[in-house]
């Protein structure tokens, strides 16, 4: 899950600037880039296929056999290395621990971080040492920036055994190592609708949960109204780009079908009157569809049906200022 969710804020690259500094906006949020991820990575040996990259695929899964953690043989000073394609200011670095046993063997590993690979790279500038990491834990490591392409975790002795189930690396001085995304200006605002059946309330369709079983909770849901609708208020008004609806998935996802997505400032006649986005031909069950539009000014997003008798069912509305 924590690859997909990284690969997916990739997706959207339009970063916010000022001064040269990434910093957060209403409609956009940065989050530190992990450098090491999809990375080439290296070991002293390979035990049981539990190669390098293991520890570079977004995955923290800690159990060494579902196939996550990279795994050397017993070896005589054991190391793995990541190259990150280019030297970075690193300030940190993220380790996440074997789980299911020997979580002691990560004790005294070595970070180190440089551009030599001499001695593998095991010779570069000493950032941190592990005294311990819990089983399954994730630890963090941070120190004054060190440049480097190379980042190593060694573990000097004989007999010793590496283990790594994720390795994170960050550099927190330019924009090129943050990740810029749109914010879902709809999580966690205020929402009403014309009715509620069975205690699904508006508040259910900006929960962050995109689950579209309504016997699970995360879904709202209207009485059979006469022209039925559902209204979130962001707080402030945005140029709004885009709205993203998840429908319900097991029964009934026909209800939908003639949905208008409504944007503006008004709260005449419920803000159903506001200026009409799109309207919703379909959205199969289950599935997330967005609706894309040129910006429409407004504080107050509508979903309405008109002309008939209907539910209104809603397991996620997301909305975006692109």
């Amino acid at each position: 899950m924590a690859m997909r969710v990284v690969l997916f804020l990739t997706l959207f690259t339009g970063l916010c600037v000022a001064d040269s500094k990434v910093v957060d906006t209403p409609s956009c949020s940065c989050v530190s880039r992990n450098l090491a991820l999809g990375a080439t990575a290296v070991q002293s040996s390979t035990y049981d296929g539990a190669g390098a990259e293991r520890a570079v695929d977004g995955n923290r899964d800690s159990n060494l056999y579902h196939g996550s953690c990279s795994h050397t043989n017993v070896d005589r000073d054991p190391w793995w290395r990541v190259d990150l394609g280019k030297a970075y200011e690193v300030t940190r670095v993220s380790i996440t621990n074997r789980g299911d046993s020997y979580a002691e063997r990560i004790n005294g590993a070595q970070i180190r971080v440089g551009n030599s690979l001499e001695n593998k790279g095991n010779n570069n500038e000493l950032a941190a040492t592990v005294v311990s990491i819990p089983a399954g834990e994730t630890k963090t490591f941070e120190f004054n920036p060190i440049k480097g392409q190379y980042v190593n975790i060694f573990i000097p002795g004989c007999d010793k055994c590496l283990t790594l189930c994720e390795v994170e690396v960050f550099a927190e001085k330019y924009t090129s190592t943050y990740t810029c995304f749109p914010r879902n200006l709809a999580l966690g605002a205020t929402a009403v609708q014309s009715s509620t059946y069975g205690g699904a309330g508006a508040e259910r369709a900006v929960d962050g949960n995109r689950d579209s079983n309504y016997d699970l909770g995360s879904c709202s849901h209207t009485d059979a109204d006469r022209d039925p609708w559902w209204r979130v208020d962001l707080w402030k008004a945005y140029e709004v780009t885009r709205v993203s609806i998840t429908n319900r998935g097991h029964y009934g996802p026909e209800r939908i079908n003639g949905a208008q997505i409504r944007i503006g400032n008004s709260l005449d006649n419920n803000g159903n009157n506001n200026e009409l986005a799109a309207t919703v031909e379909s959205i199969s069950g289950g599935v997330t569809k967005s609706f894309k539009f040129n910006p429409i000014n407004g504080r107050y997003v509508n979903i309405l049906i008109l002309g008939r008798d209907e539910y209104l069912t809603l397991c996620e509305v997301e909305v975006f200022a692109d």
